[in-house]
């Protein structure tokens, strides 16, 4: 190898750079946004691709401000400016000047669509969710091992939850074999019931790079879940189906793992807080009761008691001789008219008026009882019925009421 044209990585660098800025100066440029990120001094960085090559992309901040909208990912955009060449990572990119937006990206329309039809299935209704359990004795997480959200989340639960055991189902987060994993790790969490949540995500990532989390088969495991999922996919700005088929979506992993791990510490204090606060409250009205007591001793209560008692017992027996005397003159008054009854009974009896010497007429022929001389004739047969016996006898003569004698 004959090193007389040797160059150096600089002066190949500053070769291609020369080569690229003088030719493309001015370049008008349409691709779908991944990656869209804007950086802690004010410029946005980017990624245009369509189907088969991508491009990096930034627009420093004093063109940024002109801008009459967000750019974000999925977004179909058009961008006027130059090819520049960062030479210490040996990379190209477009200088933009000037954005507009061209369209909603095939990524993001895809995703819409799909949204739509799972939607229209229900699979996002509220009343599928299930409540997360408040102190679950076992997390499963389904995720990269490697990856910082699982290091996020195991560090969360060591802290707030000590003790918690956490069960790690791998699977790739991104490229095309993660959906049929992450998929298939659900399943048999549920199958085994390894768990009693489930956190599902990653890490940020473009919109590319989260793509796995809105797969079909990812959304409809997690809606099938009979284990109460959250999703935790990216950062706060990022987004995936698997958020709305989740029980619980977390901005984050970390928020996640914050989620399922109420604090066991925090809980402990709250109730010794409220224990100190019961028995302070116990303790006020027992101070309290004892203040109510201190003025009596045992006679005097004793005193008091009596001093209560006795007029009662006084208007008990005051009631009780007024009952009694009621009663025997009741008592007294129906004896009374009971005697009257029956004198007046006794006077009335046909019996009692036969013992005084007076007897019953009646007469023969007809067995009626005589009420009046006008009834006989003389010569006519008459019974007479003293108190014991029977008498016949005839009328001789009948003297009327007028004082003449019926012959």
């Amino acid at each position: 190898m004959k090193d007389g044209n040797k160059l150096s990585v600089s002066e190949l660098t500053e070769l291609i750079r020369q080569n690229l800025e003088g030719t493309f100066n001015s370049v008008t440029v349409e691709g779908e946004v991944s990656n869209c990120k804007p950086s802690s001094t004010g410029h946005l960085y980017f990624t245009l691709k369509d189907s088969r090559a991508a491009i990096s992309g930034v627009m420093f901040k004093n063109r940024l401000r002109y801008l009459s909208f967000e750019p974000a990912d999925g977004m179909l955009l058009r961008v006027r400016g130059s090819i520049s060449v960062y030479a210490q990572r040996g990379t190209y990119q477009i200088i933009c000047e000037e954005i507009e937006q061209a369209g909603t990206g095939d990524i993001l329309a895809m995703l819409e669509k799909r949204k739509r039809m799972f939607a229209q299935e229900g699979l996002f209704d509220e009343d599928r969710k299930k409540p997360i359990p408040r102190f679950p004795a076992t997390v499963g997480i389904v995720s990269s091992p490697t990856g910082a959200a699982v290091r996020d989340i195991l560090n969360i639960l060591k802290r707030r939850a000590a003790g918690i055991r956490v069960i790690i189902l791998p699977a790739p987060v991104q490229g095309s074999d993660a959906a049929p994993i992450i998929a298939r790790r659900i399943e048999q969490a549920n199958r085994w019931r390894l768990a009693e949540v489930l956190i599902v995500g990653r890490g940020g990532g473009s919109l590319e790079d989260l793509l796995p989390f809105s797969d079909e088969a990812v959304v409809r495991a997690i809606g099938a879940s009979a284990i109460p999922v959250v999703s935790a996919v990216g950062h706060e700005i990022d987004w995936a189906l698997s958020d709305y088929a989740a029980d619980l979506r977390a901005p984050t992993p970390s928020a996640a793992a914050e989620l399922v791990s109420e604090s066991r510490y925090e809980t402990r204090e709250t109730v010794r807080i409220l224990e100190r606060q019961i028995q302070e409250a116990i303790k006020t009205k027992l101070d309290r009761a004892r203040l109510l007591i201190k003025p009596f001793n045992l006679e005097d209560l004793e005193y008091r008691f009596r001093a209560i008692l006795q007029p009662r017992l006084v208007r008990f027996d005051d009631a009780k001789e007024a009952l009694l005397e009621a009663l025997a003159d009741r008592v007294a008054e129906l004896r009374r008219r009971l005697d009257l009854a029956r004198t007046s009974l006794e006077a009335a009896s046909p019996v009692a008026v036969l013992e005084r010497g007076f007897s019953v007429v009646i007469q023969e022929n007809s067995g009626a009882v005589l009420r009046n001389t006008a009834d006989v004739k003389p010569g006519d047969p008459l019974i007479i019925r003293p108190l014991s016996g029977i008498i016949n006898a005839r009328a001789e003569s009948v003297l009327l009421n007028t004082g003449e004698k019926r012959l």
